[in-house]
């Protein structure tokens, strides 16, 4: 069986699709105390590190995951989006230290595995104007990787939620005449929230305020604020109400012949508001997690708050699987 290691694991979105893909999860790198609990309680057999990276990263790994260099089969993750320094001219490692990434890029350097997945916002492709990912990109680059690099729209494997994610892979480059890995195709059909909600099992959320509510009635599935009496949405919208743009996000009501827009950390932000299609009221946790294609015995841990926030951070799990595959099928090539 293939063996991966995982930094920045959160509550195990990514970490489950590789597992169904059909590799070996021998460590999992987490900061958060609640995120580590979730993956402990999932997965009681994984080896979960609940430790900032940066005291992880200067070890000697072979030792601690007992794996000499090139033999570990993937490196999965991604690190939070942060700006470098651009000390040097090189745009090398030295400038990405201080950051996360900075932690990833020394896994990738000390273990040398015959593939690394990193995944990312989209965001991060513009991030200081290109120049972050393009640093990110010498690095591995001086690593001793290829790159191969997508923005890839979970809706089209499978997840029935749009939420695009730059999705970074590497082929060690003593590899690269014995292999070849391609980007998963995308699906025929694209789930909506019809297939999701309506046997959805019950699960913690939070509901609206009496008066959130009240007006969240009037709004139609698949509405927003022009949907409804102008008088009412301008005294809901407040200072919102002059902004420029379509500010479609504002007392937005999901239908349910669409998919999810992107799940977020939390239930209800005025912005980007998205009310569950038949009741007036957030969506729960475990609707989120299913819009992220958790499996329903797939239980988070914590306060409800910082549950929202662990299944609004995950990589969906379907989306994870089918880039896992692709990069299992690479693997068998060797």
């Amino acid at each position: 069986m293939y063996k991966t290691i995982e930094l920045f694991a959160g509550a195990g979105g990514l970490a489950l699709g590789v597992e169904q893909a059909g590799f070996d999860t021998i460590g999992l790198i987490e900061l958060d105390k609640d995120a580590c609990a979730t993956l402990k309680q999932n997965r009681p057999y994984w080896n979960v590190i609940c430790d900032d990276i940066s005291h992880i990263s200067c070890m000697n790994l072979e030792d601690l995951f007992s794996l000499k260099k090139g033999e570990l089969d993937l490196l999965s993750g991604g690190a939070p989006c942060q700006a470098f320094s651009y000390a040097g001219k090189r745009l090398g490692l030295e400038d990405a230290r201080g950051t996360l990434f900075y932690h990833y890029a020394i896994f990738l350097e000390k273990l040398q595995p015959k593939m690394f997945l990193f995944e990312n916002v989209r965001g991060l492709l513009t991030h200081d104007k290109g120049k972050t990912y393009q640093t990110m990109l010498k690095i591995f680059a001086d690593a001793g990787y290829t790159i191969q690099k997508a923005v890839l729209n979970a809706w089209n494997y499978g997840v029935p939620q749009k939420r695009e994610r730059l999705i970074t892979v590497g082929i060690r480059n003593d590899l690269l005449g014995k292999t070849v890995f391609e980007f998963p195709k995308p699906h025929d059909y694209k789930p909506v929230l019809r297939d999701i909600l309506l046997d959805c099992p019950k699960g913690p959320g939070v509901p609206y305020g009496e008066n959130k509510r009240k007006i969240f009635e009037l709004v139609p599935p698949g509405g927003y604020w022009r949907d409804i009496d102008p008088d009412i949405a301008k005294a809901y919208m407040k200072s919102c109400w002059h902004m420029e743009g379509g500010r479609t996000g504002i007392l937005r009501r999901m239908s349910l012949d669409e998919p999810s827009l992107t799940v977020l950390t939390s239930p209800s932000q005025k912005q980007t508001e998205r009310c569950h299609p038949l009741e007036a009221r957030p969506f729960t946790v475990r609707e989120n997690a299913r819009c992220q294609t958790f499996p329903d015995d797939w239980e988070f841990c914590g306060k409800i708050s910082s549950q929202y926030k662990q299944v609004g951070n995950a990589v969906p799990v379907n989306l994870a699987y089918e880039i896992a595959k692709k990069i299992k099928e690479a693997l068998d090539l060797l």
